[in-house]
């Protein structure tokens, strides 16, 4: 179950029913900025309160894979421009993640992105977006870090990974996408790649 937003050993009835259920497709960027000093950092954001879903919530730029899209990498690229202006020629794309699906019904595709600092001067889209902040890559890569919980989740006990970053707390299925993320570095890191 850790394709969905952790792991859990047995499901319950009303979690199966909502995770069998048609998913909506969407996208997210992780944005990897290189900074000058050489450091790899993560953007996030930080929900607007106003929005009528995950309010004040941390999340990477992204949202719903619209029909004119055509797949994912240009979803994520749209939604990053329009939420954190990012232009999409500045991002060169690293690659892909495993598809992530929430409890709230969507089947996320996470696109990696690697962006200079030089060429990235975040704009917050007000109406969306109440922060933009970066996180380094390796605070990530410290499992010292990672804050283990169980959740409730549809009448399911859930395990999951949280990190705690200054006043944010990065779960849910933004937490999931990076430990994944993080467990994929790691690994490459121990086959010395």
């Amino acid at each position: 179950m850790g394709i969905i937003t952790g792991r859990a050993s047995t499901v319950s009835p009303a979690l199966a029913a909502r995770l069998t259920a048609p998913a909506i497709p969407a996208a997210v960027l992780l944005p990897v900025v290189e900074r000058r000093c050489g450091r790899l950092d993560l953007v996030f954001t930080r929900r607007a309160e106003q929005l009528r879903q995950h309010a004040g919530q941390i999340s990477f730029p992204g949202g719903r894979i619209d029909p004119d899209d055509g797949g994912p990498l240009a979803a994520a690229l749209r939604e990053a421009h329009e939420e954190i202006g990012l232009n999409p020629a500045d991002v060169g794309i690293a690659g892909y993640l495993d598809t992530q699906y929430t409890i709230t019904g969507f089947a996320v595709t996470p696109v990696v992105g690697l962006v200079v600092e030089s060429v990235f001067q975040p704009i917050p889209a007000p109406d969306e977006v109440d922060e933009i902040f970066h996180v380094p890559l390796a605070f990530f890569l410290d499992r010292r870090h990672w804050v283990s919980r169980t959740l409730d989740v549809h009448g399911t006990q859930v395990e999951m990974t949280e990190y705690h970053w200054c006043e944010h707390r990065i779960w849910g299925a933004t937490g999931a996408i990076v430990e994944r993320f993080a467990l994929r570095l790691l690994a490459r890191l121990a086959a010395g790649k």
